[in-house]
């Protein structure tokens, strides 16, 4: 009776690391298809974001009941939450927000969070990248600057915004993707 149990256990244990499997490949798909959307068309589509998010708390759900759903929901909160104060500085557009909190109801707070790390070290590489392929990096780092030497001098944070068309557009689902898929892959290396 004893081996019995624990080869069920074995067998349920191997069918949630089939699932398991199954949500990361999901996501690295939707992850692609939101690079690719936001590197054509410089937008990443609601009917792409909403429904991974769904599916994202539903595979939770599904694994884990109420618990599961509130681990999910943690996540995609979170996600939106490291993202929506860039989105109101006008920063980044609604649909990079949206795919964090998808990345989220995916990964629950601590893999957003580790998620989110990555993605705002390549983020930001690419960024540098982008400015100085454009020539614009002088222009943005005198900004930076100005601002960190006000603070300096009065104590006071205060932001100089670019002047508008000088700065070229940055694709920041392609770092989000990259930054998630990294994360995803860090037991691996």
């Amino acid at each position: 009776m004893l081996r019995y149990k624990v080869g069920n256990e074995q067998q349920k244990t191997l069918a949630i690391k089939s699932i398991m499997n199954m949500n990361l490949l999901f996501l690295i798909f939707i992850l692609i298809a939101a690079s690719v959307f936001d590197f054509r068309q410089r937008r990443i589509p609601n009917v792409l974001t909403f429904p991974a998010m769904a599916a994202g708390l539903i595979y939770w759900s599904y694994l884990h009941g109420v618990d599961g759903f509130m681990h999910g929901t943690g996540g995609l909160l979170l996600g939106i939450g490291f993202m929506i104060i860039f989105y109101l500085m006008k920063m980044m557009g609604a649909g990079d927000v949206k795919l964090m909190g998808a990345v989220g109801s995916f990964l629950g707070p601590k893999g957003v969070f580790i998620a989110f790390l990555y993605s705002a070290i390549i983020g930001g590489l690419y960024a540098l990248l982008v400015l100085a392929r454009s020539k614009a990096l002088k222009q943005t780092a005198g900004r930076y600057g100005f601002m960190a030497k006000g603070y300096m001098t009065t104590g006071q944070l205060f932001y100089i915004p670019p002047e508008k068309g000088k700065l070229p557009p940055l694709c920041y689902g392609l770092a989000i993707s990259l930054g998630t898929i990294l994360s995803v892959l860090r037991p691996l290396y």
